[in-house]
């Protein structure tokens, strides 16, 4: 990211290479619950969402949750790698794919192939170089897909409970696809808008966590899938 003036004010110029921006910004380390992943992350979470609200949110940019492995990703990753006739043959969408960790992981279990849906830009960028450092190849793309259905065997969701509206619109159609057939599996790590009434549980892990983003160094997570 470059910076100009214009009438005094200083103006951002765009990023012309997003991964140059996050190989500068993130560090290629392990992932504490499924090291057998690594991942481009960053070391501390304050510098870097700074550094994105000052730069990146000028071009519209959300914050950088592709830079961190979540609670939720971690558990279902571990969960995929553990059980990986979830996933094994089948042709997997990881939603809300962020780092790209889920995908990784489905690739690695034996998935036929992997979609990896980030609606961030830089997601999508740090998806491939994700894959690319642990040998697998991911199909990212930008694209909404609340709502559509591409006759995926396999959905894979992590912390995707945050907002009200947002999770009853992906409940509804994560639920609809299990309907049809799908597996679905949904990490969480007791996120205020998962609807358990609607869920089972089928596992739980304790996953490390970065204390700056949760208050906390392990947090308790489940891996979810929609009741009958």
């Amino acid at each position: 990211m470059g910076h100009r003036l214009r009438n005094g004010r200083r103006v951002s110029r765009p990023i012309s290479d997003p991964a140059a921006f996050i190989r500068a910004e993130t560090r290629l380390r392990p992932v504490p619950l499924v090291p057998e992943i690594s991942l481009h992350v960053a070391d501390e979470a304050v510098p870097i969402w700074h550094r994105t609200e000052e730069e990146l949110g000028e071009m519209g940019l959300p914050p950088p949750f592709w830079a961190f492995a979540w609670a939720g990703g971690q558990a279902l990753a571990r969960h995929v790698l553990d059980h990986p006739e979830t996933v094994r043959g089948r042709r997997v969408l990881d939603f809300a794919s962020g780092s790209g960790l889920v995908g990784i992981a489905a690739m690695k279990a034996g998935a036929r192939e992997v979609t990896c849906a980030d609606i961030d830009p830089f997601a999508v960028v740090a998806i491939g170089l994700n894959g690319e450092a642990n040998g697998v190849a991911l199909s990212p793309t930008q694209d909404d897909l609340i709502g559509r259905d591409a006759g995926w065997d396999t959905v894979l969701a992590g912390d995707i409970a945050y907002e009200r509206d947002l999770s009853e619109r992906v409940f509804a159609w994560l639920m609809a696809l299990a309907a049809r057939g799908a597996t679905v599996l949904i990490g969480d790590p007791g996120r205020t808008y998962l609807p358990k009434q609607r869920l089972e549980k089928r596992a739980e892990y304790s996953v490390p966590v970065t204390r700056e983003l949760e208050d906390m160094e392990i947090k308790r997570t489940s891996v979810w899938r929609p009741l009958p």
